[in-house]
C-alpha cells in the first residue's frame, strides 16, 4: 500500500497537487467557480474549451488564476473530418425533433465550431500547467510548442492501442477513460466509440501495463472506493465528472443535479442523439424515442447538435429533464451535493482510509 500512496504522492509533486483527485473537463459544465474549488483543495481544476472561442478561453483561465493559485488543465476535441452531408435525412431527423420542441429550420443544420488551431494557439497563451486532448492527438508541431513552453500533455484514450499511440505520440500523462464514464467517449474515431466500450476496471491495469508514462484513471469514480481501486490498480489519480457536477459550483439546471441522484447505472445509455458523437447520458423520454425501431439515425457530428439546440434550450428553459442533455456516468447516483472544495478532501480521506 505504501508503493500504491508513493505513486500518487509523486505524480502531485509534479503537477502541483496535493490530492491525486482531478476534475474532469467537461465543456459547458465546467464553470471558474468549480475549478476553483477543486484547485484550492488541492486537486487539479479543469476547462473544456471545446465551445469557446479564444478570448473566451483566455477570460476563463484569468478568472480561475484570480481565485486560485491552484493548476488546471485545459481540453478541447481534436476535430474529426467534416460530416457527410444528407439533406434528405437531416429533414428526417428535423422532423422527429420538432415533437420535441420548437420547429427545426433546415438552417439549424449549419453548425460553425470555434476554429481549432486558434484554439490551441489560445491555450499555449493561457499558459496553464497541463493541456489535455480527447478524440485523437495533437499534431506534432503543437505538441512540439507544448514542450517548449513546459506544458504536460495529457492524452485521453478509450483503448489499449489508443494509449500506446498517445504514449509515442510524445503524451506525458494518459487518461484512461472506462465506458462508465458520463459525456462523450473519447474515441480516436467516432465509430469506434459505441463498439468498443471497455469498462474502466479492465481498461486501466491494461493500459499501465502498456505505457511507461503515468496513467490517470476516469470514467464511473465518485466516491472514496473508486479512488482506491483505481490507485490499486496503477492509477497515479482518479478523474471525476459526474460526481462533481452536484456541486454547487457546477451551477448545472437543478433537474438535472436532482436527477443524478436517482439515476442507477443501468438508467444510462451511450448514443450519439444529442450531437452526432457517442455519450453516455440519463436515458431520458428524448433519448429512449431517438433509439427506438423507427426513428432516424442521429446525424453526423456536429450536424446532430445543431439540429438539437431548439429542443435542448427549451428543456432547459421549462425545466423539463426529458428533453434536456443531461450527461451523466454510471456512478451519477454517487455525486454528492456539497461544495467541491470539501468533496475533494471527504473523497481523498475516504480513499486514504482505505488504503491504509
Amino acid at each position: 500500500m505504501r508503493a500504491i500512496i508513493s505513486r500518487a504522492e509523486s505524480f502531485c509533486s509534479r503537477f502541483g497537487l496535493r490530492v491525486p483527485i482531478l476534475l474532469a473537463p467537461m465543456a459547458g459544465a465546467c464553470p471558474p467557480a468549480l475549478s476553483i474549488a477543486v484547485a484550492s483543495a488541492g486537486g487539479l481544476g479543469a476547462g473544456g474549451m471545446l465551445l469557446m472561442q479564444p478570448d473566451e478561453i483566455m477570460a476563463w483561465a484569468n478568472q480561475v488564476r484570480a481565485g486560485s493559485n491552484g493548476a488546471f488543465q485545459l481540453n478541447t476535441w481534436i476535430p474529426d473530418p467534416a460530416p457527410r452531408r444528407d439533406p434528405d435525412h437531416e429533414a428526417r431527423v428535423r422532423a422527429f425533433l420538432e415533437q420535441w420542441g420548437p420547429a427545426v429550420p433546415p438552417e439549424a443544420a449549419e453548425v460553425t465550431l470555434p476554429d481549432f488551431a486558434a484554439q490551441c494557439d489560445a491555450m499555449l497563451a493561457a499558459g496553464p500547467r497541463i493541456v489535455s486532448s480527447i478524440m485523437g492527438l495533437y499534431p506534432p508541431p503543437f505538441v512540439a510548442q507544448l514542450k517548449a513552453r513546459g506544458i504536460a500533455w495529457f492524452a485521453t484514450a478509450t483503448t489499449v492501442a489508443e494509449a500506446r499511440a498517445a504514449a509515442a505520440a510524445g503524451a506525458d500523462v494518459i487518461v484512461a477513460q472506462g465506458a462508465e464514464a458520463g459525456g462523450h467517449r473519447g474515441a480516436f474515431e467516432a465509430a469506434d466509440a459505441e463498439r468498443r466500450q471497455v469498462g474502466l476496471f479492465a481498461l486501466l491495469p491494461a493500459v499501465v501495463d502498456a505505457v511507461q508514462v503515468p496513467v490517470v484513471a476516469t470514467g464511473g469514480i465518485a466516491d472514496g472506493r473508486g479512488i482506491a481501486a483505481a490507485l490499486a490498480l496503477g492509477a497515479s489519480a482518479a478523474q471525476i465528472g459526474t460526481g462533481f457536477l452536484r456541486c454547487p459550483e457546477a451551477k448545472i439546471h437543478p433537474a438535472w443535479a436532482d436527477a443524478l441522484a436517482r439515476t442507477a447505472p443501468e438508467d444510462t445509455v451511450v448514443s450519439r442523439v444529442f450531437s452526432g458523437r457517442a455519450g453516455r447520458a440519463i436515458a431520458t423520454t428524448y433519448v429512449r424515442a431517438a433509439l427506438a425501431d423507427g426513428a432516424p439515425a442521429p446525424a453526423p457530428y456536429p450536424i446532430q447538435r445543431g439540429l438539437t439546440g431548439a429542443m435542448r434550450v427549451a428543456g432547459q428553459k421549462e425545466g423539463d429533464l426529458q428533453r434536456m442533455q443531461a450527461w451523466a456516468g454510471q456512478s451519477a447516483a454517487l455525486a454528492r451535493a456539497e461544495p467541491a472544495a470539501a468533496l475533494v478532501q471527504k473523497l481523498w480521506d475516504e480513499a486514504r482510509a482505505i488504503l491504509s
